[in-house]
């Protein structure tokens, strides 16, 4: 699996935007966009991009979750490249299939499963490779770095969930990766959400 940040000028407040493809870029493999951000000037780096021979650059969308910075570019690349999109719920126009918890996919050369993590928002999801330990978080608060906050239940068990698995690299909905001491970093979140107050919903 080959992950790529694909970038603009900065023209506007956008997301972080992924492009999966497989290491070998076989026919097989399925390009997928993880969230399409909000920035029109990085359409020339997407068409630009060499994803295979034959292939199109965006075979697939995935939107981590519905708000304007990681999907206000979704009509746009939808329509230059007649890409399925898939997210939880149909909160944006253009959705095709509606990814549940639990659910896997492919996206480049592996699979993905969707873990619903609701906080940030109620659509949001994480998306899991085992194979290689990487996970896609989109703006779900997994980092948490003092105890004293207040989480949704759901919030709590998909933590507890994500800590359960091996995580070698997070990718994040804004700023850069991380690579280092991962699944150490998210132990020390759950610690701290466990330490916290859960939110009664009336």
């Amino acid at each position: 699996m080959k992950i790529s940040a694909i970038k603009g000028l900065g023209q506007a407040y956008t997301s972080n935007v992924y492009l999966i493809t497989g290491d070998m870029r076989g026919v097989d493999d399925v390009n997928t966009l993880v969230d399409v951000g909000n920035d029109p000037s990085m359409l020339p780096t997407l068409a630009d991009f060499y994803a295979g021979v034959g292939k199109s650059p965006v075979e697939q969308i995935v939107l981590t979750h519905c708000h304007s910075d990681h999907t206000g570019q979704l009509t746009t690349v939808k329509k230059l490249y007649d890409s399925k999109v898939m997210a939880a719920a149909h909160a944006v126009k253009g959705v095709d299939h509606i990814l549940v918890d639990g659910e896997l996919f492919q996206m480049g050369d592996r699979t993905f499963e969707v873990i619903h993590m609701p906080g940030h928002s109620q659509d949001s999801i994480c998306l899991y490779n085992a194979d290689d330990g990487v996970v896609f978080v989109g703006d779900s608060p997994v980092l948490i770095r003092s105890a004293g906050g207040t989480y949704e239940i759901g919030f709590i068990r998909a933590m507890t969930r994500l800590c359960q698995k091996r995580v070698k690299a997070i990718y994040f909905g804004h700023g850069e990766p991380t690579f280092r001491n991962a699944q150490e970093l998210l132990a020390h979140s759950l610690d701290n959400v466990m330490k916290g107050q859960i939110a009664l919903k009336p």
